[in-house]
């Protein structure tokens, strides 16, 4: 009887611990506990005490699903710990402003090797040489963009 009583404390413990610890790792664990418990029960109690015991393996499982998504965000420690705000921004850094930019010069902000950043119009953004390497403080020409840099050149002197 204790060994099964171990059993679900720790698969309680673990599934509590899964709120704090993300993965679904230690709410795993703690479910193949509280089965392996069950499972003493079936070999130590018979049918009736095993079928008890799954019925206490639900009810807790439940119980702990309901005090995790309903009861612990209300609470001042799962305000903390949820997320409550969404993030609508695009990932693209440069966005659709980037087309406008092509055909104008810039200046390497840092060595591109060949990536860095440069200036354009006062505004500094990621960009990518095509040339390979090109030190700081040389003059580009912006030849394209694709979702997240600049794409630049040494330009034409012909």
């Amino acid at each position: 009887m204790s060994l099964i009583i171990l059993l679900f404390a720790l698969g309680i413990i673990f599934l509590a611990v899964e709120v704090i610890v993300p993965g679904a790792v230690l709410g795993s664990i703690g479910a193949l506990l509280m089965l392996a418990g069950c499972y003493v029960a079936f070999i130590n109690f018979d049918t009736l005490g095993g079928v008890l015991a799954v019925i206490s393996a639900f009810t807790i499982g439940i119980t702990a699903l309901f005090v995790e998504f309903r009861i612990l965000p209300k609470t001042k420690l799962g305000k903390r710990a949820f997320l409550t705000s969404e993030i609508t921004a695009v990932s693209a850094a440069i966005g659709k402003e980037a087309l406008d930019l092509i055909g104008q010069s810039a200046e390497s902000l840092t060595m591109l090797s060949p990536s860095g950043y440069v200036l354009v119009n006062g505004q500094r953004y990621d960009a990518f040489c095509q040339n390979g390497q090109v030190p700081a403080g040389t003059q580009l020409e912006i030849i394209g963009a694709d979702s997240f840099r600049l794409i630049v050149s040494l330009p034409n002197t012909n």
